[in-house]
């Protein structure tokens, strides 16, 4: 076990990454990260917005999370990624385009050392809204 010599908390393994202090909004999501990657998590958020102008930001499992009646998509930074989280069915959805990625079910890491795909988080945030539409539509 590894005590954050910030914040007190005992972690398994040393000097891994947590938040001393749980972020309030997105903003303070973005702030908190390393200046290299602001830059990126920003265009991600504003892509998402782009696409699902409807939803609500928020902050979820310490995440950014932009909600339209239901988590469309969670977004976070890590050390040599950004993991996109838009739910179980995604990944199949989007299997060929995905196929560079490394993925698990809900999850997509676009790793740091490559350029992001804005075009696909857009795509497979379309795909997300519409499918909460057809979901409210059926209930």
């Amino acid at each position: 076990m590894w005590e954050c010599p910030k914040c007190g908390r005992e972690l398994k393994k040393i000097q891994q990454d947590h938040f001393c202090v749980k972020p309030n909004s997105i903003d303070e999501y973005i702030v908190a990260q390393p200046e290299a990657v602001q830059p990126m998590l920003q265009r991600i958020r504003e892509t998402i917005r782009a696409v699902a102008p409807e939803s609500v930001e928020k902050i979820s499992w310490s995440m950014p999370t932009f909600w339209q009646g239901e988590n469309l998509i969670h977004f976070a930074a890590f050390k040599k990624h950004i993991g996109l989280y838009p739910g179980g069915e995604a990944t199949s959805e989007f299997a060929e385009r995905l196929a560079g990625y490394k993925t698990s079910k809900g999850a997509i890491q676009l790793p740091l050392d490559k350029p992001i795909d804005y075009e696909l988080i857009a795509e497979i945030v379309r795909w997300r809204v519409k499918q909460v539409k057809e979901s409210d539509q059926n209930d």
